[in-house]
């Protein structure tokens, strides 16, 4: 029985520490882009991924072993390296208010990264609770065909109409009809999202 307890996190202005420059690490670090995290890398090496996020100033790159200090002031650490005594010295040296998650040690990690879609607003995990990676990987491929990149648009459109809904209208009743609405399948398909609310706001009202 898993004890995971799903939570989506605010990372921006995060520090999170990457310990380790390979594929496992790599990966990590697509993943952690675009969420404002200040990211940091520890390792002697590191790919050309990396090397290049590290020149554009996208990654603060170490070039050097782990040291226990590296782990200070960080809120998630990545303990990603190809040594497994790296990685549990990481463990060993993170706080206890410090998340740290081990790639070759499920077990002792604090959390484990979803297999997940991402469409705009839009985000769904997918874990098996350590069981199956290979399986969350297949439920993720099914799940990227029944949501295609075109929930992007409709997830952007529903934020900003609702911000419209909640601050326009003050019947408590045609609010909630219309916030229930505009999630029909007949906007998901629309091309013209706006033309299609001006009709069901006038007959409603």
């Amino acid at each position: 029985m898993s004890s995971y307890y799903p939570i989506m996190l605010r990372l921006e202005g995060k520090k999170v520490v990457v310990v380790g420059g390979g594929n496992v690490a790599e990966r990590k670090i697509k993943g952690l882009l675009g969420t404002g995290a200040h990211i940091t890398v520890i390792s002697p090496e590191a790919g050309e991924f990396i090397q290049k996020l590290a020149d554009e100033k996208k990654v603060t790159w170490h070039e050097r072993s782990f040291d226990p200090a590296d782990a200070q002031g960080a809120d998630i650490i990545f303990a990603a390296s190809n040594d497994s005594k790296i990685n549990q010295l990481v463990k060993d040296v993170a706080g206890p208010r410090q998340l740290v998650t081990l790639a070759d040690d499920p077990d002792s990690s604090d959390f484990h990264v979803p297999a997940r879609i991402n469409r705009g607003r839009l985000s769904i995990a997918i874990s098996t609770g350590g069981a199956s990676p290979t399986l969350a990987r297949r439920i993720r491929r099914q799940l990227e065909e029944q949501f295609d990149p075109n929930y992007g648009d409709f997830l952007e459109f529903l934020f900003l109409k609702r911000k419209w809904i909640l601050s326009h209208v003050g019947d408590q009743s045609l609010k909630s009809k219309l916030l229930t609405a505009i999630t029909g399948p007949e906007f998901l398909d629309s091309s013209n999202r706006e033309a299609l609310f001006q009709k069901i706001y006038k007959e409603m009202i």
